[in-house]
């Protein structure tokens, strides 16, 4: 399990609780913005999945700036949310790829899905062109939407090494960055995405879902 930066102290305790009474939970801590500390988080990886490699990599770690409407927008919250939302979950996944295709030729035998190897990107509905209908967000928009292109390609680039990839909108949750009002608390749309990431299979490599498993318009 990946985190991002201190700040999320307490998330990190809880985290630290769990992994103390389940052996199978392993936390590695990094600031995901510094991409030079990539090659020491892969030889932790490394250690723990040793020889079957990653089977799924799930890029979550997210920035929704409060500064939305175009007379508003920041060029520093511009750039941290394409960094965050975009740049991290394609440098990670080169990253990782090495131990994503181990992975997939280990579990060769198995078809195409999260048992095997798998990339999932963290989206979001307001990444969806075709389903923008309200304007502004221009810095989340347009980070998912980027993300949205990169899941497109990486699954083209690697089918050949069976590795599904796909982008997923974990729909409107009670987070700090979905707010008290949002209609999803975190458990059911967590037991929704892993219900239906088990039954991906390679027709839906390149896809764009949200948590229920209804396809989205790009």
């Amino acid at each position: 399990m990946v985190l991002e930066e201190d700040h999320y102290y307490s998330y990190n305790m809880e985290l630290k609780d769990l992994a103390a009474s389940h052996s199978s939970i392993h936390i590695l801590e990094i600031d995901l913005l510094n991409f030079n500390n990539y090659g020491n988080l892969i030889s932790q990886i490394s250690e723990v999945v040793k020889d079957g490699g990653l089977n799924v990599l799930f890029n979550n770690a997210g920035f929704a700036p409060k500064s939305t409407r175009i007379t508003t927008v920041k060029l520093e919250e511009l750039m941290r949310a394409l960094h965050t939302n975009t740049v991290v979950p394609i440098m990670l996944s080169k990253a990782c790829l090495p131990l994503l295709k181990r992975a997939s030729i280990t579990n060769k035998n198995i078809a195409m899905g999260v048992r095997r190897a798998a990339i999932i990107n963290m989206s979001s509905i307001l990444g969806s062109i075709e389903a923008n209908t309200d304007g502004a967000i221009y810095a989340y928009r347009t980070s998912k939407a980027a993300l949205n292109a990169a899941t497109k390609s990486m699954s083209i680039d690697l089918l050949k090494d069976g590795i599904l990839c796909v982008c997923l909108h974990p729909g409107w949750v009670r987070t700090d960055m979905g707010g008290d009002n949002a209609p999803l608390d975190v458990s059911t749309s967590s037991r929704m995405i892993i219900e239906i990431l088990l039954k991906f299979n390679e027709m839906n490599n390149g896809g764009f879902y949200q948590y229920d498993g209804q396809k989205l318009p790009w």
